[in-house]
């Protein structure tokens, strides 16, 4: 059972992933319907004056703005003008010498309040710096002095907040065009811009928040469908596909029987470290298939667990299954950590059954092999395949050079195979068949260490089984490996926080799952009723 109620509007928007010609088409029709350009600058501009005034409260602090020829330049003119008029000590650089009407008139308005207009070198000696110069729709290269202008800031030690994206950054692939802004914080303004969501806008964006202006849902929906093809993954929606609650007559078999086939000799942490992600899933039973080597260390690190002991080959992977095993009779099956390539025929054997499966690291390297599309295709139960990017360029390498975006290799990777494609990296990006993509937000490089992907096959593997088990009552299959993502994530960043600086060991992830759900419902308990 989960706890479902309806999303706010504030939590639809948080959700929203929109490209730049999505962007201007929303922009448009709100402008259409009679909303002026100049008012919508002014409430934006308000909003991000009262985001800088609350991070740097301190009105004797110097402030540099950097301009650009278009509205977003127009936004930071409207914010330089509200600061100095708050007491801030306000310098303007506009190394642009054609403005828009609108940009031009601020330009001009600011010049008559007395608020210099300098070279970029002045800025040097401002605390903070406002970096307006591009907005979304950028979409080639830099030219050499705006560049210059650029790595000059980049050199220097101040914060900077840059306004809806840091200039330089493409709006829907999150590439460098050339050089790029370092941020210290973006403030994203309307709905969340694609390139944010991508892995090689991490090091530029900084810390980003969305700036909500109230735009039209009915204008959202209008241009993206009430289905928008690309969202991001909230807590709240995440919470409610957790399976929180439960019958008060249910039974163990009731909440998801999962089977794990994974370790070897070799890695035979894989195993451990899967089974402790299952187990904190709280999946109702969690069985175990493994190398007959490995029975003793897991049933005693997991006294709860059914572990079958497995014939092993000359190298320690699992040579075939025992006989008593009936794979019909689980919910789902999570298959591939620690397998090695010697196990070939048993990922085999797991693809050509009727059950849902999670599929990941050695699992998806033979895949790879017996040929990822005709073989996903084959299968008519939900697939779930986790693969890095190493591994992803081997499931689909027609899709993995050039790979442009995540996003759409995702999209095209689940379209033709038929599988939820989950692609792992700093912002995971899950996609489905239909063409739907999440992105989590919750980037945290403390993952970045060996075995925090088998805790995660694990608790998606557990996730999956309780789903499957009371489908009356359970969120789809898409749903439960967002919520599943969004977790481990969290995990990653609560012990991050509480633990160390240098990346969270897996066997410690897995052991912060529990405690990273319990404070997470303290957060929004008020937006459920239990």
């Amino acid at each position: 059972m989960t706890v479902l109620i309806a999303p706010t509007r504030t939590q639809t928007i948080q959700q929203i992933v929109v490209t730049s010609a999505q962007m201007r088409q929303i922009e448009a029709r709100v402008f259409a319907a009679g909303m002026p350009v100049e008012a919508l600058m002014e409430k934006v501009a308000g909003l991000i004056t009262r985001r800088v005034e609350l991070l740097y409260p301190d009105t004797r602090q110097q402030i540099g703005v950097l301009v650009g020829p278009g509205h977003n330049g127009g936004d930071a003119l409207v914010v330089a003008r509200e600061l100095h008029l708050k007491g801030y000590a306000v310098s303007i650089h506009c190394p642009f010498s054609t403005l828009k009407d609108l940009t031009a008139s601020h330009s001009r308005y600011c010049q008559s309040l007395g608020i210099p207009f300098v070279k970029v070198e002045a800025l040097q000696g401002c605390d903070v710096l406002i970096d307006g110069m591009f907005g979304f729709g950028l979409e080639r290269s830099l030219s050499d002095a705006i560049a210059a202008t650029v790595n000059q800031i980049n050199q220097w030690s101040q914060p900077v907040i840059s306004i809806d994206l840091p200039s330089g950054l493409h709006t829907d692939t999150g590439a460098v065009l050339g050089t790029a802004v370092r941020a210290t914080q973006t403030l994203c303004l309307g709905l969340w811009k694609q390139g944010l969501l991508q892995d090689q806008a991490l090091d530029y964006a900084g810390t980003v928040a969305l700036i909500d202006f109230d735009l039209p849902l009915a204008d959202v929906w209008a241009v993206l469908g009430d289905q928008p093809s690309v969202r991001c993954i909230t807590p709240e929606q995440a919470i409610a596909h957790i399976p929180l609650t439960r019958p008060a007559a249910t039974h163990k078999y009731q909440m998801g029987h999962v089977l794990l086939i994974c370790g070897s000799r070799r890695y035979a942490g894989g195993a451990l470290l899967t089974a402790l992600g299952a187990r904190a899933s709280g999946v109702g039973m969690l069985s175990i298939a493994a190398p007959a080597t490995l029975k003793a260390t897991l049933t005693a690190q997991l006294p709860e667990a059914l572990v079958w002991g497995c014939a092993e080959t000359e190298t320690g992977a699992i040579a075939q299954l025992p006989d008593e095993i009936d794979l019909h009779a689980y919910d789902a099956i999570a298959c591939g950590p620690g397998l090695t390539m010697d196990a070939n025929a048993i990922v085999q054997k797991v693809l050509q059954e009727e059950q849902a499966i999670v599929l990941d690291a050695d699992g998806l390297n033979i895949l790879a092999q017996m040929g990822t599309v005709p073989t996903l295709q084959r299968r008519q139960a939900p697939t779930v395949i986790t693969p890095h990017l190493g591994e992803f360029k081997r499931l689909f390498p027609d899709l993995a050079e050039p790979m442009p975006c995540r996003i759409t290799a995702a999209q095209t990777a689940a379209a033709q195979s038929g599988a939820i494609v989950l692609l792992k990296g700093a912002r995971v990006a899950i996609a489905n068949p239909e063409g739907t993509v999440w992105i989590n937000p919750g980037s945290t490089a403390a993952l970045a260490r060996g075995g925090s992907g088998d805790v995660l096959t694990g608790l998606l593997g557990g996730l999956l089984a309780q789903a499957i088990a009371t489908p009356a009552s359970s969120p789809s299959v898409i749903a439960t490996v967002q919520a599943g993502v969004w977790w481990h994530a969290q995990a990653g960043i609560l012990a991050m926080q509480e633990r160390t600086i240098l990346g969270v060991d897996a066997f410690t992830l897995a052991h912060y799952l529990i405690p990273t759900l319990q404070q997470t419902l303290q957060r929004v308990e008020r937006s459920y009723e239990y």
